[in-house]
């Protein structure tokens, strides 16, 4: 390190007495520099130390002065207890007093405000306030420093404390240094990265460290004299101390003594950096104000890409150029100097010399230990380290040291030695290239105490080089003239003006780079240099990369060698110019390499270029050529010409092709490029058929132009149809599709199809349709009416191409279904014959249904599954064990259809708040769904709530034993939260009425005539003679109906015809009207006359039938009719339920004459007929099968 002193000044007062500098601060920008020297604040401009103005305030000395971080205004204060605020225009505008004097000053960095400290007291004032808020201290206060953040202020105690406040004047921490002497001064880094780290210094000749939390780092270091000041510098790389030493020493931020400047004649009291640069102002005892720059020399060493510089001068860095991977080591002491060489570095301290070897014998390895530690100073002004030897130079003398610390050689030179470098050679037997001022240049084995002179030359050496085969020498000397020489011959080959340093490729022998006057230059063999633009010092050449020193960094720049490879290809010498790309240059030099190249027939370097760029197309075409002349093929002409195709070179190509009488090929490489003109100039020469192809060609080609209209045509003209039609049908012109499609003869099959798929796409589905049926193509007229949802033309098609009902049927459920239409989808899959499809989508609806609490809807669903089970039945392939499996599923889902049917009823009875239906038909309606339920319930039908409704209902119709019965039920069974305290209740109040059940609600059987109770363990049938009730599946009260069967041997027609015919009718009463009215799916009997009392049993054979029963017998007696007996009944008083086969008719005799009975002749349920009437009015169809009375 180097201290220029820039300029000096003396402070003397008035008398010529001289006035000590107690405190100096440079203006943020660090133009001015504002001293407090006696009772005036003077003002220097730092450039040149002019004295721009004193300013007169204080009446006394002044001891510090402080400038704002914002550059707005400056502070000052002194013996007088003043302190004076001024602004940048050195214009006084604040004053305040403190009652002692005012030791020292500090701005806030960040909020600005200005810390005062006096004898017992320090203030803080701020511009926004206008008072001064002041807090005791219990010691004088000597000197004070805010950190980085402003958070907190550091004040050092005359009783050689610390004590750290916050912003409003708070101790945070208090730093107890207990016998220490006055703290007189302290200073925080300002290094941002680091954490806050105070510097104090006592008179105790002490340096300490501590951090923000007041704990010291590491031990007292003494310094052997007092200091006065302390502070960083630069950006907290180092502390300048100074003192009673009359000097201000440079010391790490360890507090390690690194150098010393600035010598005076008296104390230093004062000491700062300018901000942000490498300027210090020094204030002395004496009056003395001097002004440095300190100069960092740059101590490093460079092996290939390994670069090992000083940092902060204590640490090394080493850093690999090319991986950018850094190693620090911490030397914790000055660092003198730096060699390295292959694994081994050697760094020189004030005292002795390391040397460090890397772990690993890796060259990507960048971890170090120390080999040996010599515990010798050595003077030197260059270090080079080898193997197993360190070399030191001073001035004309180099000494050879193992590193045992054993002097094992020395050569005393003739001249200075002015440049030193190991160039290689065995290990031990290192060579060394030595550059002396009188012009001699010689090598120098390490083993050997003999020197050899290599070549001398006239004038001094300032850098020099061997190329890496060591054939030729590069010098610059003191004039800057890079002269390059022949080691072997010493004949000067050239030389280069403008050079300061210089460093050859040690990949390559040939080239080499030398810097000067802010110029790179780059040079190859004997051709001219290429220049570009470089500030600082060229130090190592590998490769594409130059190592470049600038000030204090050094940086590996990318240079591509482009400008050396065009120069030998100039000269046509591929194989030095191959040499020169492998170094680094660009994919199109690499191109430019492989394409000249190739044009001289050097394959083996356009090979390996076109390798380089991965150009696989080229690389075919040199297989190709190889693989021709290992075949005997000689023309170069001819392989030059395809080259020429191959670069777009393609006129010199043909006229190579013609020139070698290969014609054709000029014409196929003109047809594939659509130059048709051109190959119709060769077709003359080539063989006629080409012509053929050329016009196929040309109409490919005016398939992809903008004018698709005339490749169309030209298309049609070939009689390529498919592709016309492709070309027009892309365009969309369907006029010119229906234009050819009716030209076309039917044997076109596939142009015609081709014409029905472009006009269906473009929406001409009429003339499609035309097509497919002048090709009969029914299956794709088929699609084409599904894909176009023309079902009814589909289905008419179906119906004449019943092949086709599958094909159309099945899309038409799916669309169905897709468009939520499940019922008609289920219907078309039954259509199509998919049935196992149409059981899953009645099933589906009918599990959603469910779910979604809709139990009508469930109920239809399973009467349609019902039917779909009856119906399947008629299929005559099926056995009889089939048929019977499929009745039984239909009685099961019949009986889960009607379930349904009635739940929902009740579930509406439960969830909404009113109901339009009658209580009877509600009671009736779950009595008969409980007298129905078994273990296994269908799923969302609920116990609870038909037990409920029963238990509610029964107990408003007078029912109350049921009620009581339907209560007790639910107490056992786990009830919703909301029907808990409903039950509770309605078991407690239902026990206040009587066991009984009302008359009315009793059931009456009509053939024994026996009242039934409401609460029948047989089910719904008589207690008496065992004979199943029937209910109107309306109001499910029961109906004057009994069941009667037919005798074997006599079938459901022949019943039929003998209940139709006339004869043996009974007698009518007088004034008895009958009257019958049938349709397709209703049958109504109709009697005007009221009930008849009495039956004649004699007169009618069914009576008889009716008593042929055990009185309170478990065996059910049917009634059975034979031939006879069914004739003498009469018709008006039978109701039939007329089931399909395999199912067989049940018949039913009218018990009353005024009852009026109707059968939906679809589901078979028997209503009343004033209620089925009346939900034909509101629903126009059953509320069951939602089939209407007038369809069948």
């Amino acid at each position: 390190m180097r201290a220029i002193s820039l300029w000096v000044d003396r402070v003397f007062d008035k008398d010529k007495i001289e006035q000590c500098i107690y405190d100096m601060c440079f203006r943020p920008d660090g133009t001015q520099l504002i001293v407090a020297a006696g009772n005036r604040v003077l003002v220097y401009d730092t450039n040149d130390g002019t004295l721009l103005q004193p300013l007169k305030g204080h009446k006394d000395t002044v001891y510090c002065v402080a400038y704002a971080r914002d550059g707005k205004r400056f502070a000052s204060g002194g013996a007088d207890k003043c302190v004076i605020i001024w602004t940048c225009k050195l214009e006084g505008i604040l004053k305040y007093t403190h009652n002692d004097a005012i030791q020292c000053l500090a701005y806030n960095p960040i909020t600005n405000q200005l810390t005062s400290c006096a004898v017992t007291d320090f203030g803080l004032w701020s511009p926004e306030q206008k008072s001064v808020s002041k807090h005791r201290c219990n010691s004088r206060i000597t000197c004070c420093d805010w950190t980085n953040d402003g958070q907190y202020l550091a004040c050092g105690l005359h009783n050689g404390n610390v004590s750290i406040r916050n912003k409003l004047g708070e101790e945070k921490v208090k730093i107890d240094r207990p016998n220490s002497p006055p703290v007189w001064c302290l200073s925080w880094n300002p290094n941002k990265d680091e954490p806050d780290t105070l510097c104090v210094c006592d008179w105790g000749q002490n340096l300490a460290f501590y951090q923000l939390s007041g704990r010291q780092i590491g031990k007292n270091r003494s310094l052997g004299f007092d200091a006065c000041c302390i502070t960083y510098f630069s950006k907290g790389e180092y502390t300048l101390i100074g003192g009673s030493n009359n000097q201000v020493n440079l010391c790490s931020t360890q507090g390690i003594k690194l150098t010393s400047f600035a010598d005076q004649q008296s104390w230093v009291w004062c000491c700062k950096v300018k901000p942000d640069q490498n300027f210090v102002a020094v204030g002395c005892q004496d009056g003395t104000i001097a002004y440095y720059q300190l100069l960092f020399s740059t101590v490093h060493g460079l092996y290939r890409d390994r670069y090992a510089f000083r940092e902060n001068m204590t640490d090394v860095i080493i850093q690999n150029l090319s991986t950018d991977l850094r190693v620090r080591i911490k030397c914790r002491d000055l660092v003198k100097k730096i060699a390295i060489y292959k694994q081994k570095l050697s760094v020189q301290l004030p005292e002795k010399i390391v040397i460090y070897e890397l772990i690993a014998d890796d060259e990507n390895d960048m971890q170090y230990r120390v080999k040996e530690r010599i515990n010798k100073k050595f003077d030197c002004n260059l270090l080079v380290v080898c193997a197993r030897h360190f070399v030191l130079c001073q001035e004309k003398k180099l000494q050879c040291f193992n590193f045992a610390g054993i002097k094992e050689r020395e050569w005393v030179m003739e001249s200075l030695i002015r440049y030193i470098k190991v160039i290689g050679g065995p290990t031990g037997r290192e060579v060394l290239l030595v550059g002396l001022k009188n012009g001699l240049i010689m090598k120098i084995f390490i083993n050997n105490p003999f020197p050899l002179t290599v070549l001398k030359q006239q004038t001094s050496v300032r850098c020099l080089d061997i190329s890496p085969m060591h054939t030729k020498l590069a010098v610059v000397d003191e004039h800057s003239t890079c002269l390059v020489y022949d080691v072997a011959t010493k004949e000067l080959l050239y030389q280069e003006p403008n050079a300061n340093s210089v460093s050859w490729n040690i990949q390559n022998d040939d080239m080499l780079c030398y810097s000067g006057n802010g110029t790179l230059c780059i040079k190859a063999n004997v051709f001219p240099p290429h220049q570009q633009k470089l500030q600082g010092f060229v130090v190592g050449f590998n490769g594409s990369k130059i190592y470049c020193l600038h000030i204090y960094s050094m940086s590996a720049i990318d240079v591509p060698q482009s400008a050396a490879m065009y120069q030998y290809l100039e000269k046509k010498d591929f194989a030095n110019a191959y040499k020169i790309s492998c170094l680094g240059v660009t994919d199109p030099d690499w191109r430019s390499l492989a394409m000249e190249a190739l044009e001289n027939l050097n394959f083996e370097i356009a090979k390996k270029s076109f390798i380089r760029i991965r150009d696989f197309c080229f690389l075919q075409l040199i297989h190709n050529i190889e693989e021709r002349k290992k075949r005997g093929e000689n023309n170069d002409d001819l392989f030059r010409a395809d080259i020429y195709a191959y670069q777009g070179k393609f006129q010199e190509a043909a006229r190579l092709y013609k020139k070698t009488g290969n014609e054709d090929k000029a014409v196929d490489m003109f047809t594939d490029l659509r130059q048709f003109e051109h190959a119709k100039e060769y077709v003359v020469h080539s063989d006629p058929s080409n012509v053929k192809k050329i016009m196929k060609k040309q109409a490919e080609w005016c398939s992809t132009t903008d004018d698709p209209k005339a490749a169309s045509e030209m298309y049609l003209a070939a009689g390529e149809y498919c592709k016309a039609i492709d070309i027009i049908g892309q365009n969309g012109w369907s006029d010119k599709l229906v234009e050819i499609s009716r030209t076309l003869n039917k044997a076109d099959i596939e142009p015609l199809k081709l014409c029905a798929s472009y006009l269906e796409k473009l929406g001409q589905g009429v003339y499609a349709a035309e097509v497919l049926n002048k090709i009969g193509d029914s299956k794709a007229l088929a699609k084409l009416y599904i894909d176009s949802r023309k079902w009814t033309e589909a289905f008419e098609l179906a119906k004449n191409n019943p092949q086709l009902k599958d094909e159309i049927y099945v899309p038409y459920a799916t669309w169905l279904a897709e468009n939520d239409k499940f019922e008609e989808a289920q219907r078309a899959f039954y259509e199509a014959g998919r049935k196992k499809e149409a059981f899953r989508v009645l099933e589906q609806l009918t599990h959603n249904a469910v779910l979604e609490s809709r139990f009508s809807d469930a109920g239809y669903y399973f009467w349609l599954l019902a039917s779909q089970c009856l119906d399947m039945t008629k299929d005559n392939k099926l056995n009889d064990k089939n048929i019977q499996l499929l009745v039984s599923k239909f009685k099961e889902y019949y009986q889960k259809a009607e379930m349904y049917f009635l739940y929902h009823n009740i579930h509406r009875f439960i969830e909404e708040p009113f109901t339009s239906m009658q209580p009877e038909a509600i009671f009736n309606q779950a009595r008969y769904l409980l007298q129905t339920f078994s273990s296994d319930l269908p799923v969302g039908i609920s116990r609870v709530f038909t037990l409920f409704t029963l238990a509610k209902q029964g107990k408003n119709l007078a029912a109350y034993k049921l009620a009581r019965h339907a209560y007790d039920k639910l107490q056992s069974l786990k009830l919703p939260r909301e029907l808990q305290e409903i039950v509770d209740l309605g078991s407690v109040t239902i026990r206040s009425k009587p066991f009984q059940d009302s008359d009315e609600l009793l059931p009456l059987c009509y053939r024994c005539f026996t009242t039934n109770p409401l609460l029948n363990s047989k089910g719904n049938r008589c207690i008496n003679c065992q004979q199943p009730f029937v209910n109107s599946f309306n109001t499910f009260e029961v109906l004057p109906l009994v069941e009667f069967n037919l005798e074997e041997g006599i079938s459901d027609e022949e019943a039929v015809k003998l209940i139709e015919q006339d004869f043996g009718v009974r007698k009518e009463k007088k004034g008895r009207q009958w009257k019958e009215q049938e349709s397709e799916s209703v049958q109504t009997l109709r009697l005007d006359d009221s009930v008849q009392d009495e039956i004649d049993d004699s007169s009618d054979p069914f009576s008889t039938k009716m008593t042929t029963f055990e009185q309170g017998g478990s065996e059910f007696a049917p009634i059975n009719l034979n031939h006879a007996q069914l004739q003498k009944i009469n018709k008006n008083e039978i109701v039939i339920q007329k089931w399909p086969p395999p199912l067989k008719y049940r018949y039913y005799k009218l018990m009353l004459d005024s009852v009026s009975i109707t059968v939906c002749q679809c589901c078979q349920h028997i209503y009343l007929t004033e209620d089925y009437e009346l939900l034909q009015l509101q629903n126009q169809h059953c509320p069951f099968c939602r089939k209407s009375s007038n369809s069948s």
